[in-house]
């Protein structure tokens, strides 16, 4: 069943020609749960009662719930959401100087099984649904009470796992709530297949692949996926993906300490993206209790790092980090909150 937020504008209008009302009305009632936001039929006071009545049957209006804020001394708000059927997500709202952006989830946990990642723990339950993951947007919107100009899929989950409904959310996004599709960013663990399709799409979002490792023996022991697509195979796929979009595509690059940051690795990455239209982002480690006992290496070691990608000539940005006193990390407020309720 369609159901808001999630129904197109094409979609809300058969449903108001089903119930023989004008089609101006299907505007309406975009305009009442992608712009401001309405929880029930009955704020839509514009609306004839009549149909408010009628339409929770057809077009079930479900609005995610807020089961746990946390915020942060710099702004951070992470959210745990409950989902219509009691499965939870987590979101982040993250305030700039120069954007006000929220971190989304595209799936109920992930089979990725990042040695790094929380969320891994968690094994996979289900795909969100483009509705779900806009109403993600709109709910930290009206909680935060400012206007959302970005968005970044790298939350809980797999996008390219959730390619078509990923895709639907973005258009959602675009078209419906108002945000400029080159302020929406995608991340991937490194999905080969799905990124030559992505790019048949010709979005004008901007593809984040987490590559993490130069090699693939050492990609494969800190990302599972890695024995899946190999390292060359994935520089090709963002290649591709650049030269159909005309859009740069960003490399982000987990420092863990002695594992992946050392200055023969950062030669190595250098010599793979030389010549991409492409920028590496570096992401030191955001300290999670893994199997592995991974640790954050110290700023000297980042900035060693990054030298040796600038001096090869390679575009380099690092992440401006956020909520670290909240445990920000994808993953870990639904962790916390499970292992409390056990």
């Amino acid at each position: 069943m369609t159901v808001l937020p999630g129904a197109t504008r094409e979609e809300i209008l058969q449903v108001v020609r089903t119930l023989g009302q004008p089609d101006y009305r299907a505007q309406q009632i975009a305009e009442w749960v992608y712009r401001k936001g309405a929880r029930l039929y009955d704020e839509m006071t514009n609306l004839p009662l009549s149909l408010r009545q009628a339409l929770p049957e057809l077009l079930p209006l479900r609005r995610l719930e807020v089961v746990r804020a946390q915020r942060s001394a710099d702004g951070t708000v992470k959210y745990l959401f409950a989902l219509a059927d009691g499965e939870r997500v987590e979101a982040v709202f993250l305030p700039y100087d120069d954007r006000t952006s929220v971190c989304i989830s595209s799936q109920v946990g992930c089979a990725a099984g990042c040695r790094f990642c929380a969320t891994a723990q968690m094994g996979f339950t289900r795909n969100l649904t483009a509705g779900e993951m806009v109403d993600e947007v709109l709910s930290i919107q009206q909680m935060s009470g400012q206007r959302i100009s970005h968005v970044v899929y790298m939350g809980m989950g797999e996008p390219l796992w959730n390619l078509q409904e990923v895709i639907k959310s973005v258009l959602l996004l675009n078209r419906e709530v108002g945000i400029s599709q080159r302020h929406i960013t995608v991340s991937t663990v490194g999905v080969v297949p799905a990124i030559y399709e992505l790019a048949q799409h010709r979005l004008q979002i901007t593809l984040a692949i987490s590559l993490h490792a130069p090699s693939d023996d050492l990609r494969a022991r800190i990302m599972p996926v890695g024995r899946k697509w190999k390292v060359q195979e994935l520089i090709d796929a963002a290649r591709h993906y650049t030269e159909v979009t005309g859009r740069k595509v960003t490399f982000e690059y987990l420092l863990l300490r002695g594992v992946n940051d050392e200055p023969h690795h950062a030669h190595a990455l250098a010599r793979l993206v030389k010549g991409l239209v492409c920028n590496v982002n570096l992401i030191p480690f955001n300290q999670v209790e893994t199997p592995d006992g991974f640790t954050r290496p110290e700023p000297s070691r980042v900035a060693r790092f990054r030298r040796v990608l600038e001096e090869a000539g390679i575009t380099v940005t690092q992440r401006v980090e956020k909520g670290h006193d909240i445990s920000a990390a994808c993953g870990q407020l639904k962790l916390e909150t499970a292992r409390a309720r056990a």
